[in-house]
């Protein structure tokens, strides 16, 4: 009798040796899927030499981006769903890329909605008129009716579209987009030092994972 409790008793420890064996290991297996770890010249782009950002205390995150550009339409969701949980010593800021001249008038309603302080008004719509109701929005007109339509007064949008705050703008979206040697758009600047995209990310679910790991190693 004591014979057959005692083999019990062994097995029951056998197995539960076994069990807590399979739970680390599963445990193990888990916490390295999280802590994937993305490598410069597959992931990411060093950009050689660094830029300035435009802020000193905080970490910046560039999006290069074009409203004609389907893949930015497509990467917008996961921006705002980021924005939403970004880590908060990171500044984030849009900057339309302008690699050829057909694309200028598009950065010219991007800066004229930052100016005017109406960038979540008219930026999503922007992209849905476009890439949903198929509109051309390639002429000022068409650009101020949607403007108008979001709560923007002619006056203003007529006062800042052609204005020279708006062109320094313009220059400088164009300097930066050849200083970041961004091939084209979507691209995700860190810091003035990386370039991403979903592309060399993988896919848009996991650009801004690639994201946070050059915060966190800017952060240290």
């Amino acid at each position: 009798m004591n014979r057959f409790i005692n083999k019990s008793k062994d097995t029951i420890t056998v197995f539960f040796i076994a069990s807590l064996f399979v739970l680390t290991l599963v445990a193990v297996t888990a916490g390295t899927s999280f802590a994937a770890s993305y490598n410069a010249g597959e992931h990411y782009e060093l950009i050689s030499p660094a830029q300035p950002t435009s802020s000193k205390d905080k970490i910046e995150v560039v999006e290069m981006f074009w409203y004609g550009c389907p893949h930015c339409f497509r990467l917008e969701p996961f921006v705002e769903r980021w924005l939403k949980k970004k880590p908060a010593n990171v500044k984030f800021v849009r900057m339309p890329g302008v690699f050829r001249p057909s694309w200028e008038i598009h950065a010219r309603a991007y800066y004229t909605a930052e100016i005017l302080g109406v960038v979540d008004k008219v930026h999503r719509p922007m992209f849905d008129a476009i890439h949903e109701m198929k509109q051309r929005m390639n002429t000022e007109p068409a650009i101020l009716a949607l403007f108008k339509k979001h709560g923007v007064p002619e006056k203003d949008f007529k006062r800042v579209f052609r204005s020279f705050a708006v062109e320094t703008k313009l220059r400088r979206a164009k300097d930066m987009g050849k200083r970041y040697q961004a091939k084209g758009v979507p691209a995700l600047i860190v810091n003035g030092k990386y370039r991403t995209s979903g592309h060399a990310a993988g896919s848009n679910s996991k650009v801004f994972k690639v994201v946070n790991q050059l915060v966190k190693m800017e952060s240290k």
